[in-house]
């Protein structure tokens, strides 16, 4: 956010007391939403008496709000579903208009349909998220910043995630039907929304045998329903046959999951944000994705990017080097074991 604007906008906002009802805009994948929990929990800090809602895409991303304590209720926006007809739109327009927000946060800047829904808040306070440019920095620290002209100066980035007693409850009976009460279980997520992500399954499979002969720890795939070929993949190319849960779980099951998992090893997507808002170790493998913008966010995680690859990272979502993926497969196996390794032997981080 440029300086001008930044005092342009706490003027502004300081001219108001209090605010009751908030309302966020953050059309966004899981990650996305996950990493914008920072900014819900000053939120809810600065105005504890204030409803919060969020508008999101879909009704899988606004159950990772179900219950959360801060947040009043999710409405889903379903740009090129439910709400993609002008009178559906407009439907949506009116139900906004009805709540009598007085502070809009819009971030998601690009979306021409979000503005129009974001107007029917007019008159309120507006705050709008800008993207850092010609600098590095995480995504929870540019999110915060966008509230800063509220006088929020948020130290605490660590992600949350609440999970319900049925959700745990299904963790423990499935890690009980699985055997792996008291065990080592690493969870490996083989998927990413961009092919350009994905470490290979001839790798993941490779490092699955490894940690089931030389660590005695129990492998866990998951992942959602669009990774089922990957994980069966790994599974054809394994001597020892990992647990599969890929498809199995809704998000809030697989939080649960991860919760009593040792550790994750993924790379840059939606499950890592899952591990590490439940308080669980990921080992994050990145390519073309900048770890300093999107990496875990906590402490007893670590990264693996391939050095001496000179487009790393390249922050694209296709891959336009001469030598395809070589990012990824510069990753090793070997390097990869190892960490895993040393990260186990230094124990569970603890839980939220």
């Amino acid at each position: 956010m440029g300086h001008k604007q930044f005092k342009r906008d706490k003027v502004f906002i300081q001219q108001m007391v209090n605010f009751s009802n908030i309302l966020i805009i953050k059309p966004g994948a899981i990650g996305d939403l996950l990493q914008l929990t920072p900014v819900i929990r000053a939120l809810k800090c600065k105005y504890p008496h204030s409803r919060i809602s969020l508008l999101v895409s879909s009704s899988a991303t606004a159950s990772l709000f179900k219950f959360n304590p801060s947040v009043y209720e999710t409405i889903v926006f379903e740009k090129k579903g439910k709400h993609r007809s002008l009178s559906a739109l407009f439907g949506l327009w009116l139900q906004l208009r009805s709540a009598g927000y007085d502070l809009v946060l819009n971030f998601q800047r690009s979306n021409l349909k979000a503005w129009f829904l974001l107007s029917a808040a007019f008159p309120c306070s507006l705050l709008i998220y800008h993207k850092a440019k010609g600098r590095v920095v995480h995504a929870v620290v540019n999110h915060l910043e966008t509230v800063a002209p509220l006088g929020i100066d948020a130290s605490d980035l660590d992600l949350e995630l609440y999970t319900s007693a049925d959700d745990d409850a299904y963790a423990e009976k499935l890690f009980a039907s699985l055997n792996l009460a008291g065990k080592k279980v690493v969870a490996l997520n083989p998927g990413a929304s961009h092919p350009v992500n994905r470490w290979h399954t001839r790798n993941f499979a490779l490092l699955v045998d490894r940690i089931e002969k030389e660590l005695s720890a129990r492998v866990l795939i998951i992942g959602g329903k669009g990774d089922l070929e990957l994980s069966r993949q790994i599974v054809t190319l394994t001597r020892n046959k990992p647990l599969v849960l890929t498809g199995n779980t809704d998000l809030l099951q697989l939080a649960a999951v991860l919760r009593n998992c040792d550790l994750l090893v993924s790379a840059d997507t939606g499950p890592m944000h899952l591990a590490t808002a439940v308080g669980t170790r990921v080992l994050a493998l990145f390519g073309a994705a900048d770890p300093e913008r999107t990496g875990p966010v906590g402490a007893g995680h670590r990264v693996i990017q391939a050095g001496a690859v000179q487009c790393v990272p390249c922050r694209s979502r296709k891959c336009n080097n001469t030598l395809s993926m070589e990012c990824m497969e510069k990753i090793t196996v070997d390097e990869v074991f190892t960490t895993v390794t040393e990260m186990l032997e230094m124990g569970i981080c603890p839980k939220s």
